[in-house]
């Protein structure tokens, strides 16, 4: 397998690395974000898998979360994918716009064209880069969690909840979670995924939940000042799915933040050590 590692810098005694290689599912290059704690030079480590939000690619949340000080102590790889497929073949929003097309894969194998051929991102981010992951670095696959902000916080609910024998942990930052039912999520699964909308279920955590889909203890943070808090994240929808389906859910909501990494970065602690605990753990 031909990796080329196109950046990496020292953080916390480990190493942060930027990789690019070609990818079978989404047909095109894809680049990852990888951080391997000072643990990672004398055994293999566990890892925890996040996904970025809409516009995002590899490089927000490792530039800006903060999260390489708590892994490092944790002794837990971080593996944080692009948000799409890229380049001058791959479709995108005929229109121009953020919330489809590049930059926003939203973690599903699209059945419509021209998106099929390229945008498979469940594919990638569920089957071949934790393939390429196990293959060339000091990494533990079967101890493995998921986590994400936004578009990327449904990619991990959804993800966790239907891959419940791979993922220990699952947490998330202001997610979409019933994207069947917001703007954000019916143009993206509509696209995507066609006309037919029980497709899109599969792609929904509040109807995954409601169709008995379980994991273990689910943690999310929102911030009750984040702009899309009514329109597109309603996590209301989601701890009430949960409550009537039995599904355990720690739903934090936090006075004064937003949608940004400033929130992130203030909580992302917490979360790290939440999954160091489960990742830890047996």
């Amino acid at each position: 397998m031909s990796l080329e590692i196109i950046a990496e810098n020292r953080c916390f005694d480990g190493r942060q690395l930027r990789v690019r290689h070609a990818a079978t599912a989404t047909q095109c290059d894809m680049t990852f974000a990888v951080f391997l704690p000072p643990k990672a030079t004398t055994a293999n480590v566990p890892v925890l898998y996040w996904l970025s939000g809409l516009t995002c690619t590899d490089e927000n949340f490792t530039q800006k979360a903060g999260a390489q000080r708590y892994a490092a102590e944790a002794g837990i790889a971080i593996v944080a994918p692009d948000t799409s497929p890229r380049g001058d073949d791959v479709p995108d929003d005929p229109e121009g716009a953020y919330d489809f097309g590049k930059g926003a894969g939203f973690y599903v194998d699209a059945t419509q064209a021209p998106w099929a051929t390229h945008y498979r991102m469940y594919s990638y981010v569920t089957d071949e880069l934790p393939n390429v992951i196990a293959s060339e670095f000091p990494i533990a696959r079967e101890r493995a969690s998921i986590s994400g902000h936004s578009m990327g916080g449904h990619g991990a609910l959804t993800i966790g909840l239907r891959h419940p024998d791979i993922y220990r942990s699952v947490s998330a930052f202001s997610p979409i979670v019933a994207p069947t039912q917001v703007p954000w999520g019916e143009k993206a699964l509509g696209n995507y995924l066609g006309a037919d909308r029980d497709a899109w279920r599969a792609h929904d955590a509040c109807a995954l939940v409601e169709a008995g889909k379980r994991t273990g203890n689910i943690l999310i943070d929102q911030g009750e000042a984040d702009d899309f808090l009514t329109n597109q994240l309603k996590p209301e929808l989601f701890k009430n799915t949960c409550a009537e389906a039995g599904q355990n859910l720690t739903l934090r909501r936090q006075p004064g933040y937003d949608h940004s990494y400033f929130f992130i970065a203030s909580f992302i602690g917490d979360h790290i050590g939440y999954h160091a605990r489960a990742l830890n753990a047996g």
